[in-house]
């Protein structure tokens, strides 16, 4: 189930590169010849999301070759890779189209309105459709290349709005304005998404609530008296770990651990884990990671 979806996922990514550096070369084109300095700014940022997109889409590939000695939770962890990286692309890109757009707002120059808005719509149907496409992925890879395009999608119907209004008003001022609009919405954004990256790369918990939530499903078991060490982590922000230890109230046969494992399995089914490791420990039995901490200690049930 996991190979499928990180095949689409590579396939949703791949349709996202062809379409947008398709798009840049039609974009290079039509600014050339209805010389406007926002569409040429445009494609030079297109240009930089699809070298970020197609970084992304190879490491997609890379992220769903099976396990081995080197890398036993498998590739996934490179998909993450591709999220920061692009958005720390997204970012400084964001940044350089603002330095642009700004100075333009004291010397506004007057583009061809009438091919403006042809390209605006075709810019608004190719990237609109490739950030559909993107739209039903769950890794974060994906998340931040569908503000990519999303980004592009704005900007577009910036371009479209702008045009249309200075074929009848010479107002060129807009233009600029409405860039920098759109960018610090995206900027907004994709700061928040790279902060969560960043913080799954640092192995934060995902959901604090989530690990309360698992903590109290686990202590609820009838055999057990405490949970400890419990580690929550996430493969790329879709695929998450746990790890804990359980201490029993009481030592039971092997046919009685094999029922307990399987009720842990029934309990922990809800949280859709991709890897758990779950170890049990006998009454007075002597915890080996707890040499860190001195002593064992019962995590509260809630926050």
């Amino acid at each position: 189930m996991h190979n499928h979806d990180h095949e689409s996922s590579s396939s949703r990514i791949g349709w996202a590169f062809f379409l947008n550096f398709g798009f840049t070369i039609v974009e290079f084109i039509g600014g050339w010849l209805t010389n406007s300095t926002a569409i040429m700014a445009d494609a030079v940022h297109d240009l930089g999301d699809s070298l970020s997109i197609g970084l992304a889409w190879i490491l997609s590939k890379i992220a769903h070759k099976q396990a081995n000695d080197t890398y036993s939770y498998g590739y996934q962890r490179f998909s993450l890779l591709g999220a920061l990286v692009n958005g720390a692309v997204l970012i400084g890109g964001s940044i350089w189209v603002l330095s642009e757009a700004i100075p333009r707002l004291s010397d506004p120059e007057m583009p061809h309105a009438q091919g403006m808005i042809v390209l605006a719509i075709f810019g608004i149907a190719v990237n609109g459709f490739a950030a559909y496409k993107l739209s039903h992925g769950k890794s974060l890879n994906e998340r931040v290349l569908n503000w990519h395009l999303l980004e592009d999608v704005l900007g577009w119907v910036a371009v479209l709005l702008v045009a249309v209004v200075l074929s009848f008003v010479d107002l060129p001022v807009l233009d600029p304005l409405l860039s920098i609009g759109f960018t610090l919405f995206i900027l907004f954004n994709v700061t928040k998404t790279l902060i969560d990256t960043i913080k799954i790369f640092l192995q934060a918990t995902p959901d604090t609530k989530v690990r309360q939530d698992i903590i109290s499903d686990l202590k609820s078991l009838e055999k057990i008296r405490s949970v400890h060490h419990v580690h929550i982590w996430s493969l790329d922000g879709a695929n998450d770990v746990l790890t804990a230890h359980l201490e029993l109230e009481k030592a039971i046969s092997d046919l009685g651990q094999q029922e307990l494992k399987r009720e842990i399995s029934r309990t922990l089914q809800r949280y859709d884990l991709s890897h758990t490791t779950i170890e049990l420990e006998f009454p007075d039995e002597d915890c080996r990671d707890s040499e860190a901490t001195s002593t064992k200690t019962t995590l509260p049930t809630s926050p």
